[in-house]
């Protein structure tokens, strides 16, 4: 008797937030009608929740007495009405005054960077909940003390509810035919077809008034089976910081850490898309240039999770005049990293073979969200939109300049 067995590959998961969505088209339909509607049209609806459910456990709270700590000079005991009874709550919180209404976490509470609040004991003395400043919920930016309440607010409301914060998140798993959705912007496409209306797209222009690029560096392709295409840009005088509140805000609300405002753009421009970027420090770019080969036999590499990788020669790599400095399409290297010192950014965007990229990811045991859409197919024709965008937006928030110029290397369009 034969027996076939037939590989079934599962879908990809992908979080995606109702106020992402309506960046790009109004949504006129109830959030649970629209996860029935795209399910009808093969986007499955694993789950939708709110993004804000974490503050369940988070009230409008009133500070009714503030006293020394016993032990410690710079905390204070603050005795806190939740509405439903008062609890004692250790605070540092240099603006804490009697009578502020400030949002009060019991315990259990889960913030947004993954702590769990628990009752604790503080220099001995209990602490019952905690007072939050904005940045502690993913409400802002600022830590320097406690976040202060409207006054007019009542105690006892829950956080989310008085400031009437809502934001419904899906999570949709994406079958490995549909590469197109594999984006916030391929997911409107959708919604915008349901709803039968037009889809804004977001900028994706630049007008370059030269090709200063070509004297500070170039692109070569030895391996044009593997990458039929590789773009790229370049910035300088670019400082490194955390990035806007808005912009952490749209990575957090599909669960990816802020990590620095360029880092940060090449993963935002990668979710809005679907094309993925990689940023490189310049300097550490020896030659300044960029050559796209197949790796030797033999060759190892150290990926950015610090695991030394051994090669084959049907790998891609991405490398500088002197070494490789990223397995194409699956992760970056130590050496280029974007750090805190970096002032000059190269910018890429390309498009490999998706054959090429399944094979690497799969023999090197590594799947990063890069190499899964590479894998199914990202658009061919998308790479120097994305540039553009992710570029304009490094601009924005790291100041600097922009090289005029892009570098578009496809020898076989």
């Amino acid at each position: 008797m034969l027996i076939i067995r037939r590989r079934i590959e599962i879908g990809y998961r992908m979080k995606v937030s109702l106020s992402w969505l309506k960046e790009y088209v109004p949504i006129e339909i109830d959030p649970s009608d629209l996860a029935e509607a795209l399910t009808m049209v093969g986007l499955e609806i694993e789950s939708v929740s709110d993004r804000y459910g974490y503050l369940d456990t988070v009230y409008v709270g009133r500070i009714e007495e503030i006293a020394p700590h016993p032990n410690a000079d710079k905390l204070h005991m603050c005795q806190v009405d939740t509405g439903q009874g008062k609890v004692s709550v250790v605070c540092g919180a240099p603006n804490a005054k009697t009578g502020m209404l400030s949002p009060i976490a019991l315990p259990g509470t889960e913030f947004p960077e993954g702590f769990v609040l628990e009752k604790s004991v503080i220099r001995g003395q209990a602490s019952e909940g905690m007072l939050c400043s904005e940045g502690e919920l993913g409400l802002g930016e600022d830590r320097s003390g406690i976040m202060v309440l409207d006054p007019s607010l009542s105690v006892g409301d829950k956080l989310a509810s008085a400031l009437a914060l809502s934001d419904t998140v899906f999570e949709i798993e994406i079958t490995p035919n549909r590469p197109d959705c594999l984006s916030v912007i391929g997911v409107a496409r959708e919604i915008a077809a349901i709803q039968q209306m037009g889809l804004t797209y977001p900028d994706f222009n630049l007008v370059d008034k030269g090709n200063t690029i070509f004297e500070r560096t170039s692109i070569k392709i030895e391996a044009p089976d593997h990458c039929p295409r590789y773009v790229a840009r370049l910035l300088e005088d670019i400082t490194i910081k955390p990035s806007p509140f808005w912009l952490q805000e749209r990575l957090l609300s599909i669960g990816q850490r802020p990590i620095n405002n360029i880092v940060d753009v090449t993963n935002f421009v990668l979710m809005e898309t679907g094309q993925p970027l990689h940023a490189f420090d310049f300097d550490f770019l020896a030659e300044n240039r960029i050559v796209v080969r197949t790796a030797d036999k033999g060759e190892t590499f150290v990926t950015l999770d610090q695991k030394e990788r051994l090669l084959d020669p049907e790998m891609l790599m991405i490398c500088d005049g002197q070494k490789a400095v990223a397995v194409g399409g699956v992760m970056g290297g130590l050496n280029p990293e974007i750090e805190d010192s970096t002032t000059r950014v190269l910018l890429e965007s390309a498009y490999f073979n998706p054959i090429s990229i399944r094979r690497t990811s799969k023999r090197l045991g590594l799947s990063t969200d890069a190499s899964h859409r590479f894998e199914r197919g990202v658009d061919p024709a998308g790479q120097i939109a994305a540039a553009n965008r992710a570029a304009k937006l490094m601009v924005e928030l790291g100041g600097g300049r922009l090289i005029s110029g892009l570098i578009d290397e496809y020898p076989n369009p």
